[in-house]
């Protein structure tokens, strides 16, 4: 839809309906339910979910695994001098093309050069990982090649923070290592959790396969660029960073028999939705062929679906491309009307929030 700016994406948010902590009891949220034909809101229960899905839909879920991507380094030489070196936070994003080497973003990045070597130690003082900066880009990017080491996610599960989002104004705990992580996570990669999942418990899944729901998974690793902030004005200016998917053998073939049956596909966050959109523009009019690979796909009002037909999700940041996609799925005015109504029956918002299902 041309003529949007970034700007009509935004809405009024009291800051204290940013969550800071997860439920208490994880699946006790509250949904919101918005019906996509008309204006029907309902404020609902995330433990109603399974009751408003119908036998036979295809329910598809992320499987991506949430790494300890937040690191902290000591620089040791700086323009070829010792130097005292000041704590620097790395954020791990995607593994670069080469072995060993990872884009990042580092805080402070103006005092980060190339040619750097940054050192991670343990509790203990050891060093636990060494990586050199061989490329410094905008904003902090940062390209780091990481000396070998006998197990780099071992050392990673032993030095790194869970990568909590900068609105939840806390350092993370150990509670963070099981609450900012799905229950079905399984291929680790993301940098950001899939945070529509996180209200799923086993036993919920167990109810809905028991109400004749099929489930299937794809993975997309979250990378940076779904949460970046937008630094352009216009909509049609808008591009996102590529992000690394896998549309495994079992679940093609479910999308493709739920396609031809006329079963409807719903999807739980809008990174299936990326998923699955990007593998149906590359199929085009042939069938889904299991693949893995990237895509960059922005999704904003105009686009037409292909396949999904329900989408469960969070309520995301202003003026941010998730908003945009959900706008896409339900209209914009839509979608800012029901988050208005969540604004003032005092939902709670983003990651670690209450969720909403366009139906």
């Amino acid at each position: 839809m041309s003529g949007l700016l970034v700007s009509d994406f935004d809405f009024d948010l009291p800051q204290e309906l940013i969550a800071q902590e997860p439920p208490e009891v994880r699946g006790s949220d509250r949904m919101l339910v918005v019906e996509r034909a008309g204006d029907g809101l309902h404020d609902a229960q995330f433990s109603d979910f399974p009751s408003l899905l119908r036998p036979g839909d295809l329910l598809v879920l992320n499987d991506s695994r949430v790494i300890p991507a937040r690191l902290y380094a000591r620089r040791t030489v700086v323009r070829e001098r010792q130097e005292p070196t000041g704590q620097i936070e790395v954020l791990l994003t995607e593994p670069a093309a080469a072995p060993g080497e990872w884009r990042a973003l580092v805080r402070p990045g103006r005092k980060v050069a190339t040619g750097e070597r940054l050192v991670f130690p343990d509790a203990d003082g050891a060093i636990a990982l060494e990586a050199e900066v061989v490329e410094r880009g905008e904003f902090g990017a940062r390209l780091l090649r990481f000396a070998p080491v006998a197990d780099f996610f071992a050392a990673l599960e032993r030095i790194g923070h869970m990568p909590l989002p900068p609105y939840i104004h806390r350092g993370d705990e150990g509670s963070d290592r099981e609450r900012y992580q799905t229950v079905y996570a399984r291929d680790r990669g993301s940098v950001a959790a899939p945070t529509a999942g996180l209200h799923f418990t086993p036993e919920v899944l167990d109810r809905i396969q028991a109400a004749g729901v099929e489930i299937a998974r794809v993975t997309l690793h979250v990378g940076l660029g779904t949460f970046a902030p937008l630094r352009v004005e216009r909509v049609d200016e808008v591009h996102l960073h590529r992000e690394r998917y896998t549309l495994p053998e079992a679940t093609a073939a479910a999308l493709n028999r739920a396609r031809a049956e006329g079963r409807r596909i719903v999807a739980v966050g809008t990174t299936v939705v990326r998923t699955l959109e990007a593998a149906a523009q590359a199929a085009g009019d042939r069938p889904l062929e299991p693949h893995a690979g990237t895509t960059e796909i922005f999704i904003s009002p105009g686009f037409k679906f292909r396949l999904v037909g329900g989408l469960l999700t969070n309520f995301h940041l202003p003026q941010s491309s998730l908003l945009m996609l959900v706008s896409a799925f339900a209209s914009r005015d839509r979608v800012l009307h029901a988050y208005r109504h969540a604004v003032r029956e005092r939902y709670r918002f983003f990651s670690y929030g209450d969720c909403m299902f366009l139906n």
